[in-house]
């Protein structure tokens, strides 16, 4: 379907968990990490963090082998590969780290699926980018969790779909007030869910245009047909009299 965009969220969207913590807790800095999270901001945090595995001598390569460990559920490799295969164009919006990203996507052979990844906090700016460029011409389907993308959800319309992951930030802020969010909101729990939501969202936006086309066929050749019959209505010429 070349007329829906799908934004996913990555971390706890496309894999299970946070891909800053799965790279700390494997090399075993989970303590020192625990201890400084009360005190420090998040992105400094993590700064800190990488600095302190260099520090033990790790490199890039090694945390590129344990980012190719990280675990994704079947199904949502299946959800990204059946939507992509649908004609949908593929985004990603998310805060994760890019490299952490972009490594975990080619390991699992998924990047070339994407049009676009977005490592960026500010995910209303890229929200209001990505629907400037569509110039309202195709739906939005938006993956998220985070209490981030409740902002960026505000901005969808009528004709789009959001889908929060169910008992995680972003949902518990959509049930406290569902009805000042404009899209039709679909949850879902784990991987096997998400497939079979989404794919079915793409199928009624399909179904659905479908008929308007069919309808809007049906309307011309009705019009082409009135048209051609009321051409062999008119009287032929009769000649003037000399």
């Amino acid at each position: 379907m070349a007329s829906i965009v799908v934004v996913f969220d990555f971390d706890k969207t496309i894999i299970d968990y946070d891909s800053d913590n799965w790279v700390i807790d494997e090399f075993g800095f989970t303590d020192l990490f625990n201890q400084l999270l009360p005190i420090m901001p998040w992105n400094s945090l993590m700064d800190r963090m990488i600095k302190e595995l260099h520090a033990q001598g790790k490199t890039i390569d090694d945390i590129a082998e344990v980012l190719k460990r990280a675990l994704i559920h079947p199904k949502i490799v299946l959800a990204i590969k059946s939507a992509y295969a649908l004609g949908c164009e593929l985004r990603i919006v998310s805060d994760a780290n890019m490299f952490f990203i972009e490594t975990i996507l080619e390991h699992l052979r998924l990047r070339e699926y994407f049009s676009e990844i977005n490592s960026n906090p500010n995910f209303g700016m890229i929200i209001d980018r990505i629907q400037a460029s569509l110039k309202g011409k195709k739906k939005i389907i938006y993956l998220g969790d985070g209490k981030g993308h409740y902002c960026p959800i505000l901005k969808l319309g009528e004709a789009d779909y959001m889908m929060p992951r169910k008992n995680f930030p972003v949902w518990d802020l959509i049930c406290r007030n569902p009805m000042v969010i404009k899209a039709e909101i679909h949850e879902w729990s784990d991987g096997e869910e998400l497939e079979s939501v989404l794919l079915q969202i793409i199928n009624t936006i399909s179904v659905e245009e479908n008929n308007d086309n069919s309808a809007q066929f049906i309307s011309v050749d009705c019009k082409l047909q009135t048209i051609s019959a009321s051409t062999h209505a008119l009287p032929q010429a009769q000649p003037v009299p000399q």
